[in-house]
């Protein structure tokens, strides 16, 4: 789909090559910028504080190639529309990955994603991608041989992105699925493409220094997986795909360990773990 020369939408003849990502120097957003840039985009990420050019956190993102020319770094606050206006003005694509704490900030989390649709209905963008979370999807013991948090849900009944949590599951669940409806409420009636995808738990490479969270959840929860990679690679995919539309569920285990079904319990995962590295005291029990 995608040929030599400036990155394009396929089925649009004009070339796609700036595009905004907020929240770029987080786990997921990083990988999108370092993919972005080595696919020949100009790429305009947000952060909280760019100023410092020597700030540990987004260091990184200093070192991929094509950043001296292609990369900008922009101080944005979400919750101020202003803010990411100039952001994303003149950008013909819009890749929405900052999100704080949906547990304690619902209403930010809510205003910032209605913000930056907002801005790119007003730059004209052809695209927003939006990273959504399986918390918004997966999470509804009414559902109900798997156990996730040890919820049990009925087995012959398919979760897939017609599925939402139920709100009264827990703030996080609620957070997540509130923003993504909004966005979606947003995009209907202001007439955005919008495309969201839903991840399960992320994990993988880290290229920015400090840990992220859904890497602690590791060894704490049922759930499904996906690499960090698959996510940055799919969440593009999206973007320069003309047909695409709606949500887009992304888990690869069920695909390599179909044993598993969806899901995996943390002690499955280190199974898998201790079979591939051998040579690491992989916890079992």
């Amino acid at each position: 789909m995608q040929g030599e020369g400036s990155p394009r939408l396929e089925g649009v003849t004009n070339s796609i090559t700036r595009v905004c990502v907020t929240g770029a120097g987080g786990f997921i957003a990083s990988w999108i910028v370092k993919d972005l840039l080595e696919k020949g985009y100009v790429v305009r990420g947000t952060i909280r504080n760019p100023v410092n050019p020597n700030d540990p956190k987004n260091s990184h993102l200093r070192q991929f190639d094509g950043a001296d020319s292609r990369r900008q770094l922009l101080k944005a606050d979400l919750t101020y529309f202003d803010s990411i206006q100039s952001d994303v003005s003149r950008c013909d694509g819009v890749f929405h990955l900052a999100s704080p704490d949906p547990v304690q900030m619902v209403d930010p989390s809510i205003q910032g994603t209605l913000n930056v649709l907002n801005a790119a209905l007003q730059a004209g963008v052809r695209r927003a991608v939006m990273t959504s979370s399986i918390g918004a999807v997966a999470m509804d013991p009414h559902r109900d041989p798997i156990v996730v948090e040890e919820i049990a849900m009925d087995p012959n009944v398919v979760v897939d992105e017609s599925c939402w949590s139920n709100l009264d599951y827990n703030w996080y669940c609620y957070g997540k699925a509130v923003a993504e409806q909004a966005a979606w409420n947003f995009a209907k009636e202001k007439n955005v493409d919008l495309v969201v995808l839903v991840p399960s738990l992320v994990l993988g490479p880290l290229l920015q220094p400090a840990m992220n969270a859904s890497t602690f959840h590791l060894l704490k929860y049922t759930y499904a997986y996906v690499d960090v990679r698959d996510v940055a690679k799919a969440c593009i995919l999206l973007y320069e795909t003309a047909s695409a539309s709606g949500r887009y569920l992304c888990d690869i285990l069920a695909e390599l360990y179909p044993q598993m079904h969806a899901f995996a319990h943390r002690g499955d995962v280190c199974d898998i773990l201790a079979e591939l590295y051998p040579q690491y005291p992989i916890p079992r029990k």
